[in-house]
């Protein structure tokens, strides 16, 4: 079970979500999905470098300038990460970013 948590206009900080958590990230060009899993990451998206979800590093964002903001996820910047096999993305434009963090698990009593 997930909890929603609609991220429009704010930046995303992927080490303070919870392992489970899905990002959906919205791009000029395409429409990311990105499993956190703790320290790892699985992310998919582009149809050719990560069609079906793929291990992943995030670094983070770039400005304009080229300035990286160190794992965090944010509109109107473009978002970089490094696959599995050390080869890295640069994406278009983030537009949006979607949270779905999975539901806190109740003790047993």
């Amino acid at each position: 079970m997930t909890t929603s948590t609609e991220v429009l206009d704010e930046r995303v900080d992927l080490s303070t979500l919870r392992p489970g958590s899905m990002v959906d990230v919205e791009t000029r060009s395409r429409h990311y999905h990105i499993e956190c899993r703790g320290d790892e990451m699985r992310i998919s998206g582009h149809p050719e470098y990560c069609p079906d979800p793929v291990p992943a590093h995030l670094q983070g964002s770039l400005d304009k300038e080229g300035a990286l903001e160190l794992g965090l996820i944010e509109p109107g910047m473009r978002l970089m990460f490094y696959l599995g096999d050390g080869r890295p993305v640069v994406t278009s434009k983030v537009l949006h970013v979607h949270v779905d963090e999975p539901k806190a698990v109740q003790p047993s009593r």
